[in-house]
């Protein structure tokens, strides 16, 4: 990952199109490691999950920003990330990367769930609590994890007591789990092993989440 590394310290240094343009060899050299980098966590992802995205490649988010409805006019990110998308209704959440020196990070979750699935995560935790404090105050998971992530309402929800025990746990908007990588674990040869293996760890977590998405409360599929 010297190749990536570098490349996002001189972008972050020189965030402007007549920069990037004089060095896109770079750039290209950079976007190449990145595809062996993702298509190397995708194979080994693929032999525990049922994985949609067809390539390293097609993981990718583009460097280029979205300037439209942004005050920061940089137009380059000054990072490189993607997603790896899981197949089937029966498999919900989606496997996230973010590749940048001093902030590389993995993420798996629910960043913007509708209101109905937000409804329904919430409701199964509220009818029971255990089911889901089994998996999140498992002391691997405290380890690794810490806690679910993501914004979170003031209050309770609307039509969810606010004296409830578990409300802390159903303020979330969103939810996310997160794991940061040292640099030196970047740069080491395996860290494709390493990054897919906490993908893998964040599995039964996910798997709760889609048990909550795809039954009904009395535990009957919906899908």
């Amino acid at each position: 990952m010297n190749r990536t590394f570098n490349f996002l310290k001189q972008l972050g240094e020189n965030n402007n199109k007549e920069w990037f343009q004089a060095n896109r060899l770079k750039y290209e050299g950079m976007l190449a490691e990145m595809h062996v980098l993702a298509d190397s966590v995708l194979g080994h992802l693929s032999k525990t999950d049922l994985i949609e995205t067809p390539s390293g490649k097609k993981s990718l988010y583009r460097i280029y920003r979205d300037l439209r409805f942004s005050k920061d006019k940089t137009p380059y990110s000054n990072y490189m990330g993607g997603r790896f998308r899981r197949s089937g209704a029966d498999r919900r959440g989606g496997y996230y990367y973010h590749i940048e020196p001093g902030n590389t990070h993995v993420v798996a979750g629910f960043w913007n769930p509708n209101p109905d699935d937000l409804k329904m995560i919430r409701e199964h935790i509220v009818a029971d609590p255990e089911h889901y404090k089994t998996v999140i105050e498992n002391p691997e998971f405290v380890k690794l994890f810490g806690k679910v992530r993501g914004q979170q309402l003031v209050n309770a929800p609307k039509g969810f007591e606010k004296e409830d025990p578990n409300v802390d746990f159903i303020r979330n908007k969103q939810f996310l789990l997160y794991y940061y990588f040292e640099d030196s674990q970047v740069l080491h040869p395996d860290f494709p092993i390493l990054a897919a293996n906490i993908f893998i760890k964040m599995r039964p977590w996910l798997d709760v989440m889609t048990e909550y998405l795809t039954t009904d409360l009395n535990g009957i599929s919906l899908i």
